[in-house]
């Protein structure tokens, strides 16, 4: 970086000992360095220092009370960095690595990723270190009640809409959405994710999936002429979108042969049953080595680094940040791994990522290929706004057009600014150059 050098020292010094952070940031700045030298008037008019920057960072605490009558307490976040497009939108994550640092490059990279959709939406993103794993129905309650009676204050339709994240599927989003609407007196669409019977959209709990599948799709085919039909693919994690781009995967006519969670991940050479991952995983909130109890063909390994020896045609990493570095990279090249789809935020080193464009993998960058959750998010939205539900067709029709058009347009601004078929900088420019084109318009306010 030449131009924007000052703006990474920047955050770096403003920053400390937030890696994460600085990771997602240095990827976007090195992405945009063209675009700063085709519009010094951006430069001129601060876009780049101002859209590192969060317009506001809240950090509250969580107070709560145990089955055993014991007060604890959690740090809650809410970052809500630029509403130049829309109102701030992004997930709540509940986990214990949760700090401001995380929560500060999930909206960072949220920024891009609303963008990249084309429905009016800014960039934020909150949660609390708390972990909702072994903890009781009455215990998650009571936490997400209190997150809720401070967060509250903080949100609303027009202004900063939340949905879930790791941690916080449809429980936790109607224990936080009754509280909310207790408090306020009010029903209104200020979180997504929401239950079918009091404001959510059908195709939300698949949506981030089967997206993922949708760019990856269109990506493969315009690059290489292929798809998922034949293919064998390994797929990390098991939540929503996991177990959703597993399910599309086998419609689209692949094969999903592992899959994992934070403690070990299954190998199934005849394939992973996904019905059997839902029951364990939706229903019984167990744990992954559970499957091979159903399933004599699979087989359990504890730790999850060695889900990416697995030989494959595709991989989707869908479980957390920074999952494959360059060693996991240069296996999954030597085993023939043709194309990457990022279902989690981020979950490729800058190593990796670099190990995957040079061997010309098909590589989909998370802020593209999972855009998919925010935008059936912004699809609920708008059918909140209308008093109005569309059918699950409608919803799917509409996502996958979505999809294929972030593809396009990344794949256009890789083009226009020297980088072709390269959809890490394509991503970045094609989701910046809205929203920094907002801002300019709008003034020295965002």
């Amino acid at each position: 970086m030449k131009i924007l050098s000052s703006v990474m020292e920047q955050v770096i010094k403003r920053n400390p000992n937030e890696p994460e952070f600085h990771q997602a940031v240095r990827e976007v700045l090195e992405s945009l360095e063209p675009v700063a030298q085709r519009h010094p008037e951006w430069v001129k008019a601060g876009i780049f220092d101002r859209i590192v920057e969060p317009e506001r960072q809240i950090i509250f605490r969580v107070p709560w009370v145990d089955d055993k009558g014991n007060v604890q307490v959690n740090r809650g976040f809410r970052i809500q960095f630029n509403s130049a497009i829309g109102p701030y939108k992004g997930g709540i994550r509940l986990h214990p690595s949760v700090y401001i640092g995380i929560i500060k490059f999930l909206g960072f990279e949220q920024i891009l990723k609303n963008s990249l959709t084309g429905l009016p939406m800014g960039g934020g993103k909150g949660g609390s270190d708390f972990d909702p794993k072994g903890k009781s129905d009455g215990e998650v309650m009571r936490f997400c009640q209190s997150f809720m009676f401070e967060l509250a204050r903080h949100i609303g339709e027009n202004t900063d809409v939340p949905a879930g994240d790791i941690g916080t599927g449809g429980r936790e989003i109607g224990y936080m959405y009754g509280m909310y609407k207790k408090i306020k007196n009010d029903f209104t669409g200020v979180l997504t994710g929401k239950g079918l019977t009091w404001g959510g959209s059908l195709v939300r709990t698949e949506a981030t999936g089967y997206a993922l599948c949708y760019f990856m799709e269109e990506a493969m085919k315009s690059m290489k002429g292929k798809s998922f039909k034949g293919t064998t693919v390994v797929s990390s994690g098991s939540g929503n979108v996991s177990i959703y781009a597993a399910e599309k995967v086998y419609q689209l006519g692949g094969k999903v042969v592992a899959m994992s969670d934070s403690n070990g991940y299954i190998y199934d050479p005849n394939g992973i049953n996904v019905e059997t991952v839902k029951r364990l995983k939706e229903v019984e909130r167990k744990r992954i080595s559970e499957y091979v109890k159903f399933h004599t063909t699979a087989r359990y390994t504890e730790g999850c680094d060695g889900i990416w020896s697995i030989k494959c045609d595709i991989a989707l990493p869908n479980a957390t940040q920074n999952e494959i570095d360059e060693k996991a990279a240069k296996a999954l090249v030597a085993n023939g791994c043709f194309a990457v789809g990022e279902g989690a935020n981020m979950p490729c080193t800058p190593e990796a990522v670099e190990v995957f464009l040079k061997a010309g993998v098909v590589f989909g960058p998370a802020k593209a290929a999972n855009a998919g959750g925010v935008a059936c998010s912004g699809l609920e939205m708008c059918q909140n706004s209308m008093r109005y539900s569309w059918t699950f067709e409608e919803v799917d029709t509409k996502l996958k057009e979505i999809m294929i058009n972030i593809y396009k347009n990344a794949s256009a601004a890789a083009k226009e600014y020297g980088h072709e078929n390269n959809l890490v900088v394509g991503a970045n420019i094609a989701g910046f150059l809205k929203v920094a084109s907002a801002m300019y318009a709008q003034g020295i306010t965002y």
